[in-house]
């Protein structure tokens, strides 16, 4: 049976006529897309000026943003300073202090002989020693004083700290509490006794640097001057040859005492 088919002249016009009526329709949703992303670019860019206006009057819109960024970052950095050098706090009498991690606190037995548990007054200066047993490390040191608690030798010796060869640092004596090490002055100071190799009394580059260290974080935490009687030899206290180079060679006293200065600067 023989069918018409749709492609006769008037479908053929019909076909004609959809095809100009869909391309319009798109012809016109290309041209309203085009208008509304032109319409939001320029938007955005409104957006964008307003607020780099805003920071350059104000200073809170862009510019403002990133100099709260960088004070942001300064802050950060000066915390993580203080945690590492331990920013000054002010110490009341006999109160003791928490000590930095490269301490060793081993702390005596409470007796009348090393330690004898009392607390100091104010904290006026930190007073330097030297072990005078050439050779002899800071454990060793710290375990004679442990000895004498029993009483038997008779005899009255501490320090609150005791630097050795390496470079190691261990607490006898917390700060804050009596150690007997300077005389009149152990009331009101702290005692840092040195280990050394040989006779002449000069501590190795590595007990020195601890030194250094150690005594610019004391004085920074008891708010010290280094160069201005914050920081003394125990020669200074009662004459005694003590710490031997340092007595004999001012200008190495001298040096120690700036090199601490420049620590605590740092």
């Amino acid at each position: 049976m023989n069918r018409k088919v749709w492609r006769n002249e008037s479908a053929k016009g019909t076909g004609a006529s959809y095809e100009k009526h869909w391309e319009r329709r798109l012809a016109g949703r290309r041209k309203r897309k085009k208008q509304a992303k032109q319409i939001q670019i320029i938007g955005c860019a409104g957006i964008l000026s307003f607020f780099f206006f805003l920071g350059f009057v104000t200073g809170k819109g862009c510019s403002g943003a990133a100099a709260r960024v960088q004070a942001a970052e300064a802050t950060e950095r000066k915390e993580e300073h203080i945690k590492e050098n331990e920013e000054p706090i002010a110490v009341k009498m006999g109160q003791t202090l928490k000590l930095p991690e490269y301490v060793d606190e081993q702390y005596l037995t409470v007796n009348p002989y090393s330690r004898p548990g009392k607390a100091t007054g104010e904290i006026h200066a930190v007073v330097i020693h030297y072990v005078g047993n050439p050779g002899t490390t800071a454990q060793q040191n710290r375990d004679y004083f442990e000895d004498i608690a029993s009483g038997e030798e008779d005899v009255y010796m501490s320090s609150n700290f005791v630097i050795g060869l390496e470079g190691e640092v261990i607490a006898c004596v917390p700060p804050g509490e009596v150690a007997y090490a300077s005389n009149n002055r152990n009331s009101d100071t702290i005692s840092i006794e040195n280990c050394h190799p040989d006779e002449t009394g000069k501590f190795n580059d590595s007990t020195y640097q601890s030194l250094v260290k150690l005594t610019a974080w004391l004085c920074r935490q008891y708010q010290l001057d280094p160069l201005n009687g914050g920081v003394i030899r125990h020669h200074d206290v009662t004459g005694k040859c003590c710490p031997k180079y340092f007595v004999e060679h001012e200008d190495s006293w001298k040096q120690f005492l700036q090199d601490v200065d420049d620590w605590m600067k740092q």
